[in-house]
Order: C-alpha cells, then sequence, then structure tokens
C-alpha cells in the first residue's frame, strides 16, 4: 500500500481546533464546510455534476462555480477593492447576474473543480496575510451606502452562512447523484 501520509491519530486537517483564537475557530468552521462542501461534489463527471433535484435547476456543478467567484469576490473584491480576477472581470455581470449558475454545464468536471480549488486556495493565501497583517478587525474595502466599511471579520462571517446554506444543498444533490451521505469526509479523504 503506497505511502499518504495520514495518520490515522490526528485529527482531520478540517477539523477546527478544540481551545483556538477566535481566528483560529472562525476559519477552522470555514474550512470544514469548505472541505465538506467539496467532498460532496467531489469525484464527479459531467452527469453527476449537472443532476438536480426535484423542482430545483441547481447542481453540484453550478455550486462549485458559484462559490469559486463567491470566494475571489469576496476577498479580492469586497476585502481588498481589487478585480475578482479571470473569469469573473470578463463577464457581463448587468446583463448576466447568474452567469456561474447558467455557464457551468458548459465546463468541464475538471474546469470546475481546478476553478473552485484555486479560488479557495487564493482566498486562503489572502485571509491568512489579512489577519497576520490586522487581524479580522481591520475594514474592508466593501461600504454601505452610508459610508460605514464592513470588517473582514463580517466578510468571514458571511462566507461562513454562504457555505452554511450551499453546504446544505450539496449534501441533498450528492445523495440523488450515488446516494454517498454523511456529515464529514473519511479522516483520509483529500481532493
Amino acid at each position: 500500500m503506497p505511502e499518504t501520509g495520514f495518520d490515522p491519530d490526528a485529527p482531520p486537517p478540517w477539523e477546527p481546533p478544540i481551545a483556538g483564537t477566535e481566528s483560529e475557530h472562525l476559519i477552522g468552521a470555514l474550512d470544514r464546510l469548505r472541505t465538506t462542501f467539496r467532498w460532496k461534489a467531489g469525484d464527479l463527471d459531467a452527469s453527476g455534476l449537472t443532476t438536480s433535484v426535484g423542482a430545483s435547476s441547481l447542481t453540484l456543478g453550478q455550486l462549485l462555480k458559484h462559490l469559486a467567484f463567491v470566494e475571489d469576490y469576496t476577498f479580492r473584491t469586497k476585502f481588498r477593492g481589487e478585480s475578482p480576477g479571470p473569469p469573473w472581470e470578463g463577464v457581463d455581470w448587468d446583463t448576466h447576474p447568474q452567469w456561474p449558475f447558467s455557464s457551468a454545464a458548459a465546463d468541464s468536471p475538471e474546469t470546475l473543480y481546478a476553478l473552485y480549488d484555486d479560488a479557495v486556495a487564493r482566498a486562503r493565501d489572502l485571509l491568512d496575510s489579512a489577519i497576520a497583517e490586522g487581524g479580522l478587525g481591520q475594514p474592508a474595502e466593501v461600504a454601505w451606502p452610508d459610508g460605514r466599511r464592513a470588517s473582514l471579520r463580517r466578510l468571514v462571517f458571511d462566507l461562513v452562512e454562504e457555505y452554511g446554506r450551499h453546504t446544505g444543498h450539496a449534501d441533498l444533490l450528492r445523495e440523488a447523484v450515488d446516494g454517498l451521505t454523511g456529515e464529514d469526509p473519511p479522516p483520509d479523504w483529500r481532493p
């Protein structure tokens, strides 16, 4: 059996700390949701990624692309005031406000997984750097109409909420695809 580096006695890497700082717990909760979502959406072909349930047209492929956008938009645009980067900056959002959802079926599974995994990696790097430089209380670039600016803490909590909603969707969608159920990936699972 090949060596995987898996230690069966260690907690899974997505498990939040038992007793950590505010930042460690918040990021731990977000990473657990990210990991659970990615596991629910993982290892599927195009048919699996385009399966919907009941009256809803929502698919795991759409959620992968949507959450990739949300990751880039949250940390690049809302927090830093920058362009969300490709492929998002080339979209006419006024004409196609639901583009991540409407375009996902045309993307290969490999493209969708790479788009999501790369966006999460960028977001983790940006978040780690931001916390090291100024903590969760620092202001983001995004401002309310009255000029108040959100904190980084608010953006991360909003992202936790977004993942909570869509990980629940992913539970239902994945079970419909191939019967996979469960709250957390197996301890040795990796995307």
